[in-house]
Parts: C-alpha cells; sequence; structure tokens
C-alpha cells in the first residue's frame, strides 16, 4: 500500500490536491474492509494499516505545507533581489550616462556590456553598430574603418587595429586622431572580475591650446635663439636636413666677408662653401671635396674640423657637427691671436730651453762642489767631534772630583752647574757625531736582539724617571728584528729621552707589539703633547717647542736623528699626540728568523733568554689586597707576563686610558671598595678599549654575584685561587 500510495502522490502538486487524494484512497481502504469476508483478524490487520497510512498521509502533508511556506519565502525575496538588481541597474545606467566622457564596458568574455550615449559620439558608423554582447574585436575593427578615423599616410586600418587590439587588457592611456583636427583620449582599464573599461574623452580644444603655446614657446625660443647666437663672438650657421641655410648670426658675415644678399634662408650650403674657401687657404683638416661630402652624407655623421688661413692673415678653426634633426651646424673661430701668441710662446721655450741646460750645467757643478764640501764637513764633524769627546770626558771627571772635594757651598754651586755645562756639550757633540754618520749613510743591517736591549734601556733610563717622579715602565720583548744595532739603540735612546724630559708627571710606557712580519715599538707617555701644526716641525734640526728650555734640556737633534736613522735603515715612523693628554712615538721593524744568528754591541750580558709561555703579553691586576695582588703577579711573571697592577676599578680605567696601550687579559676582584665593582669596570673596560679574556675574582658565592656575572658573559675564579685554574686560564687566553 505504501509503494501504492507514493505513487499516487506527486510531488509537483499542491498540498490540497495531494491531501484529496490520500482520502480517496483511505476511503476506498475502509469501504474494502468493510465489505471484505473472512475472520476479524484479517480485517482489524486492515484496520491498523488504513490507520498507518492515514497517520504518513497527515505527516507529508505537513510536510508539504512547511515547505510551501518555505517555498513562497524565497520566491518573495528572490522578487525583492531581483527588484533591488534592476533598481541598481537602472542607477549604474544613469550614473554612466551622467559621465562626461564616453563610457563602455566589457565582460570577461569580451562582450560589450553597458555603454552612455558619448561613446563612440564622434565616430557615427561605429555607434551604429553598438549593442549589447557586441565583441570587443568587432567594435576595434569597426573603428579602424570608420571614415570619420584619421589615420597617418603611412598607417592602414589593418596596422591601426593590430596596434590598438595589442593595447588591449592593459592600462593604457593614448589619443586617437579624428577627421577634422580633433582628438580623442582613449583610457582603458581591466576590472577586477576580468573585463574592461573604455573612457573616451574629447581632448581636442586641450591639445589645440598646447599646440598653440608649442608654438609661442618656439617664437619665444627661436627669439632667443637668435640674441644669444648674435651675443656669441663665434660666426654661427645652421643647415637643415636638406642642407639649406635656417640660421646665421653677423659675426659670420663679418669672419667671411660675405654679402648680406648670400646670407638669406634658404641659401645652400654649395653656396657658402664657396664663401669658405674664397682667398682662403687650407692649413689643416678635411679637403673642400671631403667637407661638400659630409654636408651632403644621409648616414650618422662624425664631428669634424678644419683651419683655414685667409689672405688678410687672419686664422680660422672651423667645427662642424650634425643636429638631431639631420642638418648640421658650423662655427668659426678666430684663432690668430692664440696662434701668434703660441708661436711666440714656442720661440720663448726655445730660447729658455737653452737658457735652463746652460744653468743646469752650472747647477750639476755647483752641486757637484756642495756635496764635496758637504762630505769634507761631514767628516771633519766627525773627526772634531770623536777627538773632542775625549777630552771633554776628563774635564767632566775633573769637575766632579772637585765639586765632592769642596766645601763651599757657593763654589761647590758653580762647579755643578760647570759639570751639567759640560754634560750638555759632550750630548750635543755625540749628535752631531751621530749625524755625521748618517750624512755617510753608514749602516750596518743585521739581526739584533731586543731583550738585551730593552733591558739596558731600562736600566739606563729608570733613575732618570724616579728622579722626575714619573713611572717607567719598558715592557720586555723576546723577538729579534733587522736593524743597525747602534742606531736602533740611539732612536730608542732618543724617544724615551724626550719622553721623560718632556712629561712633568704621570707615566712613560715603551711597548713593543706585535704585528704581522714584524713588531712595532710604542713610546707612550702623558706629556703636554704636540700640535698639530708643529708634528712636522719637531723633526727639524735645533727645534724645539719650549724654546726657552735651557741647553741641558736638549738642543732640538734628537728627533731630527730619529727621523734620518729611520728613513736610512727603512724603519716606518709615526707619530700620534693630544695636546693636554700624550703623545706616541712608534717604530715599526721587520722580524728576523729566530734561528738568524743575532748581534748586540752592548749588554749582550742582560739577555733574558728564550720567550716564556706568556707570549710577550699583558695582564691588568685589579687587586685591593696587596698581599694577594703581589702573590699573583709573581705566578703570572714566572710565565713571561707582564703584569700592570692596580688597586681599583677607577685606577684601571685611567691607566689604560693614559698608556693607549689595551692589555691582553684582564683578572678583577669583584669586591673593590667604595668605588667599582669588578663587573663594572669590566663592562667601562669593554666599551672604551673592546673585549678581552677576563675573569671575576671573589669570594661571594651568592646568586647575586653569578647572576651579575653570567649577564656580563663573564666566568668567576673562586678564592682561595687554585693556581692550576689561573693557569688554564691565561693558557687558554694566549
Amino acid at each position: 500500500m505504501a509503494r501504492i500510495s507514493d505513487w499516487l502522490i506527486d510531488p509537483a502538486d499542491n498540498a490540497e490536491r495531494n491531501k484529496e487524494k490520500l482520502l480517496t484512497i483511505a476511503e476506498v481502504l475502509m469501504r474494502q474492509v468493510e465489505q471484505a469476508s473472512g475472520d476479524r483478524g484479517i480485517a482489524y490487520e486492515q484496520f491498523q494499516r488504513a490507520a498507518l497510512l492515514e497517520e504518513r498521509v497527515r505527516q507529508r502533508t505537513s510536510d508539504l505545507e512547511s515547505t510551501l511556506k518555505v517555498l513562497n519565502d524565497t520566491n518573495a525575496r528572490l522578487a525583492d533581489a531581483n527588484s533591488a538588481t534592476e533598481l541598481a541597474r537602472r542607477n549604474l545606467a544613469d550614473a554612466i550616462e551622467a559621465v562626461e566622457e564616453g563610457f563602455a564596458l566589457f565582460d570577461a568574455g569580451e562582450f560589450l556590456v553597458m555603454y552612455n550615449s558619448r561613446f563612440c559620439r564622434d565616430l557615427q558608423d561605429v555607434r551604429a553598430i553598438l549593442r549589447p554582447g557586441l565583441p570587443f574585436a568587432d567594435y576595434v575593427g569597426a573603428a579602424s574603418r570608420s571614415r570619420f578615423l584619421a589615420l597617418p599616410e603611412d598607417e592602414t586600418p589593418a596596422d591601426w587595429m593590430a596596434t590598438r587590439m595589442q593595447r588591449h587588457r592593459t592600462r593604457s592611456v593614448f589619443k586617437v586622431a579624428l577627421v577634422g583636427d580633433r582628438w580623442l583620449q582613449i583610457s582603458e582599464q581591466p576590472t577586477s572580475d576580468g573585463g574592461t573599461v573604455v573612457l573616451q574623452t574629447d581632448v581636442t580644444e586641450i591639445i589645440r591650446m598646447e599646440r598653440s603655446e608649442r608654438g609661442r614657446m618656439l617664437d619665444d625660443q627661436a627669439r632667443l635663439i637668435r640674441a644669444t647666437l648674435e651675443h656669441i663672438n663665434q660666426g654661427i650657421c645652421i643647415f637643415d636636413s636638406d642642407g639649406r641655410l635656417v640660421g646665421w648670426n653677423e659675426r659670420l658675415r663679418l669672419l667671411l666677408d660675405i654679402p648680406v644678399t648670400v646670407l638669406r634662408t634658404g641659401t645652400g650650403f654649395d653656396t657658402l662653401q664657396r664663401w669658405i674657401h674664397r682667398d682662403s687657404e687650407l692649413v689643416s683638416g678635411i679637403t673642400p671635396s671631403g667637407l661638400a661630402a659630409w654636408a651632403v652624407q644621409k648616414t650618422p655623421r662624425a664631428p669634424l674640423s678644419l683651419e683655414i688661413r685667409r689672405a688678410s692673415g687672419m686664422i680660422l678653426v672651423v667645427f662642424a657637427e650634425a643636429t638631431p634633426d639631420r642638418g648640421f651646424v658650423m662655427s668659426f673661430a678666430d684663432v690668430t691671436r692664440e696662434r701668434l701668441a703660441i708661436q711666440a710662446m714656442q720661440r720663448a721655450n726655445a730660447s729658455l730651453e737653452a737658457r735652463v741646460a746652460a744653468r743646469t750645467e752650472d747647477l750639476r757643478a755647483a752641486l757637484a762642489d756642495a756635496e764635496r764640501a758637504n762630505s769634507t764637513r761631514a767628516r771633519f764633524v766627525a773627526a772634531a767631534s770623536h777627538d773632542l769627546l775625549q777630552p771633554l770626558s776628563a774635564a767632566k771627571l775633573f769637575v766632579a772630583s772637585a765639586r765632592d772635594e769642596m766645601d763651599d757651598d757657593h763654589a761647590g754651586s758653580t762647579l755643578d752647574k760647570a759639570h751639567k755645562a759640560l754634560a750638555s756639550v759632550e750630548a750635543i757633540l755625540g749628535a752631531l757625531l751621530d749625524i755625521s754618520r748618517l750624512d755617510e749613510a753608514i749602516v750596518e743591517i743585521s739581526p739584533v736582539r731586543l731583550a738585551p736591549l730593552i733591558a739596558q734601556l731600562t736600566d739606563e733610563f729608570a733613575p732618570m724617571a724616579d728622579r722626575k717622579g714619573l713611572k717607567l715602565a719598558i715592557l720586555p720583548c723576546a723577538l729579534t728584528v733587522y736593524s743597525d744595532p747602534s742606531y736602533l739603540r740611539r732612536i730608542l735612546q732618543n724617544l724615551i729621552g724626550n719622553a721623560i724630559r718632556y712629561t712633568r708627571t704621570g707615566r712613560v710606557l715603551v711597548g713593543p707589539r706585535r704585528m704581522p712580519a714584524g713588531v712595532r715599538i710604542e713610546v707612550h707617555d702623558t706629556g703636554p703633547g704636540i700640535p698639530a701644526e708643529e708634528q712636522r716641525a719637531i723633526f727639524r734640526e735645533f727645534h724645539r717647542l719650549n724654546a726657552s728650555a735651557s741647553a741641558s734640556e736638549g738642543l732640538g737633534l734628537g728627533l731630527a736623528i730619529v727621523e734620518r736613522a729611520c728613513a736610512l735603515l727603512n724603519h716606518r715612523l709615526t707619530l700620534r699626540s693630544t695636546p693636554g693628554r700624550g703623545t706616541c712615538f712608534a717604530i715599526e721593524l721587520r722580524q728576523a728568523p729566530v734561528h738568524a744568528p743575532a748581534s748586540y754591541h752592548r749588554g749582550d750580558a742582560v739577555e733574558d733568554g728564550s720567550p716564556g709561555d706568556g707570549g710577550d703579553r699583558i695582564a691588568l691586576l685589579i687587586e685591593n689586597d696587596e698581599e694577594l695582588r703581589h702573590a699573583i703577579s709573581l705566578l703570572l711573571e714566572r710565565r713571561g707576563i707582564t703584569v700592570l697592577e692596580v688597586a681599583s676599578g677607577e685606577e684601571a680605567l685611567e691607566l689604560v686610558d693614559e698608556m693607549g696601550i689595551v692589555p691582553d687579559l684582564y683578572l678583577v676582584d669583584q669586591q673593590l671598595g667604595d668605588g667599582l665593582t669588578g663587573v663594572e669596570t669590566l663592562k667601562a673596560l669593554k666599551i672604551r678599549h673592546g673585549d678581552r679574556p677576563a675573569r671575576i675574582i671573589t669570594a661571594d658565592r651568592t646568586p647575586g654575584v653569578r647572576e651579575a656575572c653570567a649577564e656580563a658573559d663573564v666566568e668567576i675564579i673562586y678564592k682561595p685561587i687554585d693556581p692550576e685554574v689561573l693557569e688554564a686560564f691565561v693558557a687558554r687566553a694566549g
């Protein structure tokens, strides 16, 4: 029965019709049940089926009513949407109609969707075929064949259409010429859904105004060019691509003596060329026939020049060059005075050359005499200085003995001054002897060990620095270099002596520093510094910054000897100084092989042997406990490391700033009293002088110290210090 009912109920019918069918089916079934014969069980079963069928019919009827309601609502919304769409379409049509330009919209399939009344208004034959659904290619083809389109003479409708289609589907703006001197600007822009919007704007008035303005500007430019040509001191003539005269100035007529009737617009170049070569001689450049061929040449022309001499003696230089419009311009310059001046200069040069040659011979002879005299002077100074030094030394000894035996204070003071004067004379004679040797270029380059030299310099200048209350530090170095041992010692003596002499308070530091293939020995002081304008003058003989200094403080020969000796030995000498902060002199020496036989004239017994494990490094130790500081210093010095000891962070910063040499490693106590902590000191050193291997020494094991060290990226060596831990850090820091 269910299958029969499903077959009888048509979903396409409305709910009333389906309900009517179901009621009919139910009535028929009930009648069959009443008329049927058989037992009551079959009848009851038929009744149950009828009741079930009725329930299904009722449920299906309810579903159909709900569906019908939804369908009615959907139809109502669809009607509203259609109404809104139609309203939007009308509004869009009104909007594009209000646009002053011609407007057309093509969809993604390149079919015309809509357009306004101004679109193709100036192309009436194209306007006649416009309709929704028109392909874009048909629209372009009709436009290319339009009788209102003004095509260039060398362009066909097919060419125009091909060019127009190439611009399609890209954002482009171009102009189209129409008959009657009218112009359209076409703007084409793709839409987001793949369509195309085409705008047509009448720009006839704009183009006409631009053309008029351009004509006015050209007239103004022509007047300006004319005025400019008349103010040029050269003769100028301009020809067009056909070789006709289009511009010239009065100077051209005067130089070539051309009648006014000849110089007029349209005159051919051949006419002007006859006046160019009339009463003239070609001095250099292209021939007349070559010039004529150049003027009519249609291919690109290279610039050319020629020089002609007129019968009057005037010399003209002619330059010709092509213009962008395939014409050319020529200029005529009167160089008569310049040529006459050159000839006069050539004659004067010949005379001068003869005089210079004669004077050169005289100077060569004078130079030879001067060299002989200088050589004689140098030998005399050397001999005199050497001979005078011995009695001078004896006189010093006698004066010293008399001074020691004299009981009278006044006489003793006088003898003391005499002794100092003799010492000054001895120093001057020694300097003169050095200069005489430099003049004769007597040097002996050989391997020189720096260790004994530095040791002797330390012994020599330490008392002098102590007398002035200065801190003198001469750092050791075990390298061997190439130099003259006597002059190298003299150079360092002069630099160190000057540093001590001109430094009133503070320090003097001599620091050998390794460099590629050599070593640089730097002499730092904390003296008054040298102004920039004086840094060249101090190397002159007898020049001193403090002119009032006494002879006992030097006569200004030391730096002159240093410069001349460094130049002779090929040692690079540098100077770096800041007024008020100090000076640094440095010499660069080439390193000799370790196995080279080294020589040293004095102090060989001071040789301190092989380099230590420290490798000539410098350690900065900051520790306020004096005993611990001394113990750590001894341990480091046994490894060949030079130790700079200070008791506070502030003193360490001041020391490094004064010396100008940054140590190779830092060992810093964390608790340094009331001033900077160890971590703060390391941060300040890093900011000023860069990063170096460092350790914090402390007995404080609290988390605060560990966190501060971790933030500064520095490790800790805890007290009591394990020597092996300290030596391991020093070894890794190398």
